[in-house]
This record gives structure tokens, C-alpha cells and sequence, in this order.
């Protein structure tokens, strides 16, 4: 074999791995939450930590909405870069919180008279901000 072939081969060996390399994070879609499928379907947002379990009523405050839809947490997140909003942290599982919560794919449920109780302050990467 000579030069030049060994040289032809290293190069098309090159290049059939270069495409074979994945992104680490691939933008399928609606950026790098694409990578990690879609968004839990859930009534009232998904907690900011794995497993991004659904959160009950009460957790996130009105601004985390646009339009009744949940602007997303966590690799889902889709609000804007310097975001910061109000959660109740007394319904966070990690804290504590022992209460119903609704399953992946329920639809959500009136519930007259709530009045949002927000004590922590949040962006929407799962980071606690003052």
C-alpha cells in the first residue's frame, strides 16, 4: 500500500467518525431541552430538580405562566435570560411537602379563593436568587 493510500484511507476514516459524533447537546427543536425529550406534561409546572416530577397547585406564582401556559424549568426552561419569579417552597417535596400531587398528563382544576403565597424567589434553572 502506498503512501498516498494510506493517507486516503486515514482521511475517509477521519471523516466518516466526524460525522458520526453527536452533540453533547443537539438542538432538535426548541433548544437543548430537545435533548432530553419533551417537557413532563403536567397541570400546574414541574418542580426545577430530576426527576421533574409535577408540582401541586400553589408552587409556582402567576409570572411563571405566559398566556396559562408554564414557561418551563430546568433543560424545558423558555423564559427570559434574567427571569426571577415567586414559588411557595412549602409545597416542595425536598422541603418537606407530604400533599397530593397531580400525575403527568392531568388536566388542571379550578380552584376558586387561592391566593398565591410566594416566599422564595427563583429563576428558572433551579437556582434560589434574591
Amino acid at each position: 500500500m502506498n503512501i498516498k493510500m494510506k493517507f486516503g484511507l486515514a482521511a475517509l476514516s477521519l471523516s466518516l467518525l466526524a460525522g458520526c459524533v453527536v452533540p453533547a447537546q443537539p438542538d432538535y427543536g426548541y433548544g437543548p431541552a430537545a435533548a432530553v425529550g419533551p417537557a413532563p406534561d403536567c397541570p400546574y409546572g414541574y418542580y426545577d430538580f430530576a426527576p421533574y416530577n409535577c408540582a401541586p397547585y400553589g408552587y409556582y406564582g402567576p409570572e411563571w405562566f405566559a398566556g396559562g401556559v408554564f414557561i418551563g424549568v430546568g433543560p424545558w426552561y423558555r423564559g427570559p435570560a434574567h427571569f426571577r419569579g415567586y414559588v411557595d417552597n412549602r409545597f416542595d417535596v425536598r422541603g418537606g411537602y407530604r400533599g397530593p400531587l397531580p400525575g403527568r398528563g392531568e388536566r388542571p382544576v379550578a380552584h376558586p379563593g387561592y391566593r398565591f403565597q410566594g416566599n422564595e424567589y427563583r429563576d428558572g434553572r433551579g437556582h434560589i436568587t434574591h
